[in-house]
């Protein structure tokens, strides 16, 4: 019998109790074994971005020609950031494709200052500002590699498609219990939470020369790829070096140590600010090693700024059942 979320986020304003978000994390040791749950880690999610290192590892074993700085971009949600668009357009062109090409949805830039410089040149939303082109153009590089159709790459039966279905079962130990369609319009595939951090800390602690590890290594060798300028994921693999984090919609997030240990969480509400706190309380027990300013973005980023008029008046903070 499936259990209901629990409150895992309170959200005080001038010391006032105003409203909680309600959902499930787990925390999992290097043999994946439960150390923390709250609310129904048991219960299938869609990982959303989470996933994203996985199907570059489908993207590796299939033979993409991806490393580094590229790789990273492949596993990313990006900011759409000059530094995102330009190497998203050349990792195109290096396998004789376009723009065009992309089957993601267009959008503008994610990072503001990127938005705004798009706008006043009076550009529009295009395929590659949207987060996930880097992940798509990792995709389409997989198929030129195995000479696989591109027009038909996002359907759940393509070849690369089934290859990501099969890296998440084998990571989570578990067939996925759904295939639905993420934001982006690739398949996603539905775990239990428990299972999703799993799969996530193997792909951190993975051996050396594995395709896993080479993943991995990419994202953590290159945070801003990952994310962009300020972004969550970016910051912490930035300054906790190690960790291994990504995001994703509807209030998903897994972080995971180099040995394999893992916090996985779920807003049920997807409430994006709810993330944080309940990622970072896990973190912490954890017991993640910190220097002073590794401690101190934990600090900032555990607790969210409610305001008033401008200014802070109250918080946004883990509750009792994940700290």
């Amino acid at each position: 019998m499936s259990r209901p979320p629990v409150e895992l986020v309170h959200v005080l304003r001038s010391g006032f109790h105003e409203c909680s978000h309600y959902g499930s994390m787990v925390v999992t040791g290097p043999d994946g074994a439960i150390l923390h749950e709250a609310g129904d880690p048991s219960a299938a999610v869609l990982p959303r971005s989470s996933n994203k290192p996985f199907q570059a590892v489908a993207m590796l074993q299939a033979g993409a020609d991806l490393a580094g700085a590229d790789l990273a971009l492949a596993s990313a949600s990006h900011s759409g950031e000059s530094m995102h668009v330009t190497r998203v357009l050349a990792m195109l062109e290096r396998a004789g494709l376009t723009e065009d090409d992309l089957q993601c949805p267009p959008a503008l830039p994610m990072e503001e200052q990127a938005k705004r410089a798009v706008l006043a040149e009076g550009g529009e939303p295009r395929r590659v500002y949207m987060n996930c082109s880097g992940k798509h153009a990792g995709m389409l590089l997989a198929c030129v590699a195995q000479g696989w159709d591109t027009a038909t790459y996002l359907d759940p039966e393509h070849p690369l498609q089934r290859s990501v279905r099969a890296v998440v079962a084998r990571l989570a130990d578990e067939e996925p219990s759904a295939v639905c369609i993420d934001g982006c319009g690739a398949p996603l595939f539905a775990i239990p939470l428990t299972a999703l951090a799993r799969a996530f800390g193997r792909v951190n602690a993975a051996a050396p020369g594995t395709v896993e590890q080479t993943v991995a290594s990419a994202m953590r060798n290159n945070p801003e790829m990952v994310g962009g300028t300020g972004r969550e994921d970016t910051r912490l693999m930035a300054g906790l070096p190690g960790l291994l984090v990504k995001g994703g919609a509807e209030g998903v997030h897994c972080a995971s140590l180099p040995d394999g240990s893992t916090v996985a969480v779920k807003i049920a509400d997807g409430g994006d600010r709810a993330r944080m706190p309940v990622l970072v309380a896990g973190l912490r027990r954890l017991e993640v090693p910190t220097d002073e300013a590794g401690a101190a973005l934990l600090d900032e980023l555990g607790t969210g700024v409610v305001l008033g008029g401008g200014r802070p008046v109250g918080t946004v903070q883990a509750a009792p059942a994940v700290r």
